[in-house]
């Protein structure tokens, strides 16, 4: 595994030959305490307990007392690298040390945490093409990622927090290293030709700690995205955050020898080479006072309880029963044999959700009361193909009596 390891760090060291790259396996020594703080194989220290430092000592740190480190994820497990992402926001010191961490998944369609994800896509079609719906724990939108997708998550104390200053160095590495003009949206989207998005962005903030995660566009499959995030033509009432849509484009449609590796590269090096607070080019010399670029290997060993934290981003109770309660209706006409006329009545079949299980179903009419329908489908998990059963069980049901009963 070490071999594994070493020659892993040798292929990307030879395609960033102007940094320092460090390895998860170079910093396997075992944890040393110094004043109740536990210093991680990482090189991150971890909060044991003692004093936090208020917001305002935090801003007084300079910048040359804040290190850097690009963290580099090597599990393309959207739920893993979730875990990942909450084990450092909730367990590192960042008070000196910031963290990149840039991570690739492989196909799957990521909700925010305030989200509905039966209003975002189809879950149903979802599950059937082998795509995983996650829920993360921050906020925003919907988002499809692959493998031409690069993720960045920037973690800094809360009061170091800025949004822009991220995103900007973003930009930055487009631009040093591609020649790219990208451009900040007031939503902090980045865009390029002034519409194109090849970015989105969302947050979470917190105390003590804070994070900043966005996505690039690199590569993706815009055929797969564009029918992940197809939802079922079904009319839904919801209070969750809803998505914005926005016109997409990769950074290969712009410049086609962008690619994956070669970014995850540029930004890192960006990111190690400006200082914590200032958009400035540190260069070499800052870049080799920084932790450098660590392959993370996200397991048990140099993160305990990582595999719980996964657990609970995978579950069906975090990714669904976590849904805002919301309501699901479809208008269908009531025909009969006997009816040979082109007006035939109309009814809308509603079912109400609440955490994801079906609490109601019934059937609405013009100028009437809502008619309860008792079903054993009450109580079970709500999705895309379970609401379709329910109005084809409708429309087959015997025209006549239903007319019948509710004095048409």
């Amino acid at each position: 595994m070490a071999a594994m390891v070493s020659q892993r760090c040798a292929v990307f060291a030879r395609s960033v030959s102007r940094m320092n790259v460090l390895c998860a396996s170079r910093a396997a020594s075992t944890g040393a305490t110094d004043g109740g703080n536990y210093h991680h194989p990482t090189g991150g220290q971890l909060t044991m307990g003692g004093k936090q430092m208020s917001a305002a000592d935090i801003k007084k740190i300079p910048d040359d007392e804040v290190k850097k480190s690009v963290f580099i994820s090597q599990s393309n497990d959207v739920f893993t690298n979730l875990a990942l992402e909450d084990w450092i926001y909730k367990n590192f010191d960042l008070t000196h040390h910031h963290i990149l961490m840039l991570w690739i998944n492989r196909p799957s369609v990521v909700v925010g945490r305030h989200q509905n994800p039966f209003s975002e896509t189809n879950v149903a079609a979802l599950a059937r093409n082998g795509i995983e719906l996650a829920r993360r724990n921050s906020g925003g939108g919907a988002v499809y990622h692959d493998p031409g997708n690069l993720n960045c998550t920037f973690f800094m104390p809360r009061a170091r927090y800025d949004r822009k200053y991220n995103l900007n160095l973003v930009t930055r590495a487009l631009y040093r290293e591609y020649g790219i003009s990208a451009e900040l949206t007031d939503r902090d989207d980045i865009v390029l030709l002034g519409k194109k998005q090849v970015s989105g962005t969302a947050a979470k903030l917190g105390q003590p700690n804070a994070y900043h995660h966005c996505t690039l566009l690199v590569n993706s499959n815009k055929l797969h995205l564009g029918a992940s995030l197809a939802k079922d033509n079904v009319e839904i009432t919801s209070k969750a955050t809803a998505s914005i849509p926005s016109p997409i484009k990769n950074l290969v449609d712009v410049n086609r020898s962008v690619n994956i590796q070669q970014l995850l590269s540029a930004v890192g090096y960006e990111f190690l080479r400006t200082p914590a607070t200032q958009l400035t080019d540190g260069g070499r010399e800052l870049l080799m006072k920084q932790r450098g670029f660590q392959l993370i290997n996200p397991t048990d060993k140099w993160f305990p309880g990582i595999s719980e934290l996964r657990e609970n981003f995978a579950s069906w109770d975090w990714r669904f029963g976590k849904t805002p309660a919301f309501s699901v209706q479809k208008t269908i006409q009531m025909k009969s044999a006997a009816d040979t006329s082109d007006q035939h009545p109309e009814m809308k079949v509603k079912v109400d959700v609440e955490k994801a299980l079906i609490k109601e179903i019934s059937l609405v009419l013009p100028n009437h009361e809502p008619i309860p329908v008792v079903s054993d489908m009450v109580g079970q998990p709500y999705d895309e193909d379970c609401f379709n059963g329910i109005v084809d069980a409708l429309k087959g049901a015997n025209t006549e009596s239903m007319r019948h009963a509710m004095g048409l």
